[in-house]
């Protein structure tokens, strides 16, 4: 049970909630991993059939099994994992801001939940990301040390350009939810004026943080597809290089692609979290006159 006098925040709910959170983050790393070392035996097994040997291929069957049951597992305890602390989190909200104006009570319950969605999804996703660009990064590594080079300097650039960005994200998701928080008040006006007003405001902050994701994501992808055309480039024009050696570079360079971009999303995810936790423990103020 979450504490009247408790912070609502992901630490908060981290610490309250610890045993079921840590058995569904403990499942994805484990379906993560087995997902990430497909690759590396569909390579071995392309090479051992060519030659007559089904060791690795019997062993990409085994692995593929073990995913099968635990990726199934994760899903079946994620769902009542999640689903309790979303209905704890949005009680306590509610009862903090009893009193409150329905359009901030409601707009907080919605901002509320987003902590919840993080550590379901977003949370998840990037402890998923990060092992597999340890792996991918580990594979690179042991087929030639320029490819795991590659790798990291283009994960050291993809982070400089979101700092670069990280306060303006803050900046403009505030915005974004203290215009949301007048949204139910604006519609009980009842007010086309007002009403209009709102959702064109709603817009207008919506859209320059689309367009800062624009900027920063064109920026990463076109760092990410460099880092994986040299690699590709690399790979095939080593001598003795066997074809499923060169399907395992590739896959892995992509696999890291993949995998990277996901750190910033997250990274965002932080900021616009970060500013929802300070305003859902922020007594509210009455906006009414404002709306």
């Amino acid at each position: 049970m979450i504490d009247p006098d408790d912070r609502l925040s992901i630490a908060t709910l981290l610490r309250i909630f610890r045993i079921k959170i840590a058995t569904t983050w403990g499942l994805t790393l484990v379906e993560t991993a087995l997902f990430a070392l497909l690759p590396l035996l569909i390579g071995y097994s392309i090479d051992g059939l060519s030659q007559g040997d089904y060791t690795s291929f019997v062993h990409f069957g085994i692995t593929m099994a073990a995913l099968l049951v635990v990726s199934t597992l994760r899903r079946i305890c994620d769902t009542r994992a999640y689903g309790t602390i979303r209905v704890e989190l949005s009680a306590a909200q509610a009862k903090r801001d009893a009193g409150r104006e329905v359009s901030v009570l409601n707009a907080r319950v919605l901002m509320a939940r987003e902590l919840v969605d993080f550590l379901e999804n977003e949370a998840s996703d990037s402890m998923g990301a990060a092992v597999q660009v340890l792996i991918s990064v580990g594979v690179l590594m042991s087929f030639h040390g320029a490819l795991a080079a590659a790798a990291g300097t283009a994960a050291v650039l993809i982070l400089i350009i979101f700092t670069l960005f990280s306060q303006r994200f803050f900046r403009l998701n505030g915005l974004l939810n203290h215009q949301a928080e007048r949204q139910v008040t604006a519609l009980q006006s009842m007010d086309l004026k007002k009403i209009s007003q709102h959702f064109f405001r709603m817009r207008a902050h919506e859209v320059r943080l689309s367009d800062s994701d624009a900027l920063v994501f064109g920026a990463i992808f076109a760092v990410l597809l460099s880092m994986l055309a040299f690699n590709l480039w690399f790979a095939s024009t080593q001598g003795g290089v066997t074809a499923g050696q060169i399907f395992s570079v590739v896959t892995y360079s992509f696999e890291f692609v993949q995998s990277v971009v996901v750190l910033p999303m997250v990274l965002q995810s932080l900021a616009r979290l970060s500013e929802i936790t300070e305003r859902i423990n922020t007594p509210a103020t009455r906006q009414g006159a404002n709306a």
